[in-house]
């Protein structure tokens, strides 16, 4: 636990040493994600779905690029950008148009659309439960695969009046991909292809310090349960503060950049350093405690598998078996594309090949020795190494290119 608790006197030093002087933000940190596509000159929309369980979440879209003008009945690729563990839609378009993602894709020519989950910013409404309930945060990733994803993809083909669309999933948007294509055919029908930046599915080799939390489940859920904790590290009042009063002056920006590459690896080179408070602004965006005890359970594992409850009874009470259910990946018949990276703490290279091994529809896969979990999101170069690279293999399946 060193590194963490160095890292929080470090941050915890820097804040005193700041104080309260003011500084100037930047515009993006206090706006929404629909704003800042607007902000950038890219049109926007923005619609809200409802999973059958009950969560309602928000999804961006940005139908085409800052100088084209498409009508409703123009057909473009449709492509589903899904973010990672707590993390949320303003990952995509947080850098400058020439580096973010979902600027990209438009400026290439897609429909893009900016998914988003239970639990973080945009998906903390329910039909019935209140966000303040104990009900409203059990889920993991298991409800997020078999609910958010095939909700969305019927969502967004009903709303474009296509029939497939292309999926790209980072970190946990990868692994919701693999878990429910390894089940529901009728999903895989309507996905084209899978592109998995930082591909999760196997994390037994994870070297980042959420593993240190695996010894510590038990008592943890406890003390969630103790005093009310549901929902870890969201994005609030606090987050806003420390992106505004500790990442915005030059001379705490490394220190600021070691608290976010903490649970995924260090890259310093990779950042851009003048959009940190933008990043901190808007992530980390939330996720249920119970999403982090199951990422501890695959580390602990090594497997892929559904929530683990604890006991062969638990167990059998909610899938019938006493045994854990694991995912099949060798059952996914979608074409998969993975990009991993050599420094990543999350998705480790051992672990991206046991995928591979299990991935009989595996159809391209890069690797970059340099690059650590969210260089994917946040990489200087993530546009020249990685987006371009997608781009192009779509356009081989889209056009024959």
């Amino acid at each position: 636990m060193q590194l963490i608790e160095k890292t929080v006197f470090f941050f915890l030093a820097s804040s005193l040493w700041t104080g309260i002087s003011a500084v100037v933000p930047l515009p993006e940190e206090n706006m929404n994600v629909t704003q800042m596509i607007i902000y950038n000159g890219y049109p926007a929309e923005e619609y809200d779905y409802t999973t059958p369980d009950g969560y309602i979440i928000t999804i961006q879209r940005i139908p085409h690029g800052r100088h084209e003008t498409y009508s409703s009945e123009d057909a473009k690729p449709v492509i589903l950008v899904q973010h990672g563990l707590l993390d949320v839609s303003s990952t995509w378009v947080s850098n400058l148009p020439n580096e973010s993602f979902g600027f990209i894709l438009a400026d290439k020519g897609f429909d893009v659309w900016l998914g988003n989950v239970r639990g973080n910013t945009y998906g903390r409404r329910h039909v019935n439960l209140s966000v303040d309930s104990d009900a409203f945060w059990n889920f993991s990733f298991d409800e997020m695969a078999k609910y958010e994803l095939p909700t969305a993809v019927n969502f967004i083909l009903n709303k474009t009046g296509q029939t497939t669309l292309y999926y790209a999933g980072h970190s946990q948007g990868s692994l919701m991909a693999f878990a429910e294509l390894s089940r529901n055919q009728d999903l895989a029908k309507k996905i084209k292809a899978v592109f998995g930046l930082g591909p999760v599915a196997y994390l037994g080799h994870m070297k980042s310090p959420l593993k240190l939390l695996a010894d510590y489940v038990p008592e943890l859920e406890d003390l969630f349960v103790i005093f009310g904790v549901r929902d870890f590290l969201p994005s609030n009042d606090f987050i806003h503060w420390m992106a505004t009063n500790v990442c915005e002056p030059p001379e705490l920006r490394l220190i600021c950049s070691s608290v976010i590459f903490l649970l995924c690896g260090f890259d310093v080179p990779q950042l851009n350093l003048t959009r940190l408070p933008v990043y901190v602004s808007h992530t980390p965006a939330g996720t249920s405690v119970k999403n982090l005890v199951h990422f501890n359970q695959l580390y602990k594992s090594s497997k892929f598998q559904m929530y683990d409850y604890g006991s062969p009874e638990k167990n059998k009470e909610h899938y019938g078996t006493a045994t854990v259910p694991q995912y099949n990946a060798s059952a996914i018949t979608v074409p998969i594309a993975l990009y991993y990276g050599g420094n990543d703490w999350l998705a480790d290279p051992s672990d991206v090949k046991i995928l591979m091994q299990k991935l009989t529809s595996k159809w391209y896969d890069k690797y970059i020795a340099a690059w650590q979990h969210l260089d994917f999101t946040w990489g200087l170069d993530a546009a020249s190494v990685v987006y371009d690279d997608i781009i192009k293999r779509i356009n081989e399946i889209e056009y024959g290119l």
